[in-house]
């Protein structure tokens, strides 16, 4: 802004966009090197050490899927599946029920 001369603000502008742009590429190239890091192995004890746990939960959670779709399978009314889609908290259950609900309505329809 100091300046009057064109060529010297084309100048200025176009080192001020190289500045910039050398600024973008060290920014990723921090953030690649950061990605690719590889894992401390103190933490990586600790994910051992929580895999019992974890695991357990997975199969808990499996075995309720499992209930919920025989569950499922025997209800024939969608209001009932409706209620129970408001009333599940899971993502996974609500995926179920609303897979037994589009069920139904196939089958109504034929």
């Amino acid at each position: 802004e100091a300046t009057l001369d064109l060529a010297e603000r084309r100048r200025i502008r176009s080192a001020i966009r190289e500045l910039q742009r050398q600024e973008l590429e060290r920014d990723e190239e921090a953030l690649a090197s950061k990605r690719f890091r590889p894992e401390r192995s103190s933490h990586r004890q600790d994910n051992k050490e929580n895999w019992p746990r974890s695991r357990r939960l997975e199969e808990e959670q499996q075995t309720a899927l499992a209930a919920l779709s025989r569950q499922l399978e025997t209800i024939t009314d969608v209001e009932e599946l409706t209620k129970l889609l408001r009333a599940a908290g899971e993502y996974e259950e609500r995926k179920l029920i609303r897979a037994a609900i589009r069920k139904l309505r196939a089958e109504e329809i034929e």
